[in-house]
């Protein structure tokens, strides 16, 4: 399954750099993954004393008592990606950003973007080239 963190690209301008990290789950969660019970809309990825975590992603796994849903997950990335990461996130101002959760085989991995937030003008811009662009391909499917 793949879960899409669709919000990214209306909060952030995206870097066309990709980086794969595989996360370090606990009990159930790769089920609720596989099924696809997952929410990124409001997840970063922070880099803290030299390693790269998931905060606020939702995994709603089942059958657990005092399961926290929000937890803190470590991402599984060599040394030398994090140093990169942490140094152009740092350099240009940039944000983690997760985008794709999904498996590949038994593995589940979080592909992650640097992004710059967007400001709300940039915001408003954007909705509105949407809304002509969606009028345009209306215009044509009329005629």
């Amino acid at each position: 399954m793949r879960t899409v963190n669709r919000k990214a690209n209306f909060h952030y301008r995206l870097e066309p750099e990709k980086i794969e990290a595989g996360i370090s789950l606990r009990g159930t969660e790769a089920k609720a993954i596989r099924e696809n019970r997952v929410d990124l809309s409001d997840a970063t990825v922070r880099i803290m004393n030299g390693e790269a975590f998931l905060i606020n992603a939702v995994i709603v796994a089942q059958g657990l008592a005092n399961y926290d849903q929000t937890r803190i997950r470590k991402l599984l990335l060599h040394k030398s990606e994090v140093i990169a990461l942490d140094t152009k996130a740092k350099q240009a101002k940039l944000t983690l950003v997760p985008i794709v959760l999904y498996t590949k085989g038994r593995l589940v991995k979080l592909e992650i973007r640097l992004g710059k937030p967007k400001r709300k003008f940039e915001k408003r811009a954007s909705i509105k080239a949407q809304d002509i662009k969606r009028e345009i391909e209306q215009e044509f499917k009329v005629r």
